[in-house]
């Protein structure tokens, strides 16, 4: 679904997505892929007790923990239905004003339209993929 940010930097969150996220969320970046994601808080609640289960507490896993923290906002939509993303968030999705949005599973990611297209399609063949995951 494609939209535009407003000049002050606000998105309109479509209905259906709304429903789905609740009345509070959670707005971050979607590593590895250079965009941004919605997750309903108690998902992202999922999320962080995975985290803090992992095995793994090396220095490469508390960087990567710092970094997703260090962008991730608690966020809810206002009366119109707007969520202001921070410029630090837009500067990692390199969200100018184009954006899309799409439901992936548990989250709602937002993308600069530009980098979407490149990101959308599977690459090197999705029925391929489709039968190994035995989805065809």
């Amino acid at each position: 679904m494609e939209h535009a940010l407003d000049e002050k930097g606000r998105l309109v969150v479509p209905a259906r997505f709304r429903e789905r996220l609740g009345a509070g969320f959670v707005l971050t970046i979607a590593r590895p892929d250079p965009c941004l994601a919605l997750y309903p808080s108690g998902v992202w609640a999922e999320f962080c007790t995975r985290l803090e289960a992992a095995a793994r507490k090396d220095d490469a896993f508390r960087r990567m923990v710092r970094s997703i923290f260090a962008h991730t906002e608690d966020v809810g939509c206002d009366a119109q239905g707007r969520i202001l993303i921070p410029p630090a968030l837009r500067a990692y999705a390199a969200i100018d004003r184009d954006v899309v949005s799409v439901g992936a599973l548990t989250r709602v990611e937002i993308w600069a339209k530009e980098r979407f297209a490149e990101h959308a399609e599977p690459k090197g063949g999705s029925v391929d993929l489709f039968g190994e995951l035995g989805l065809s």
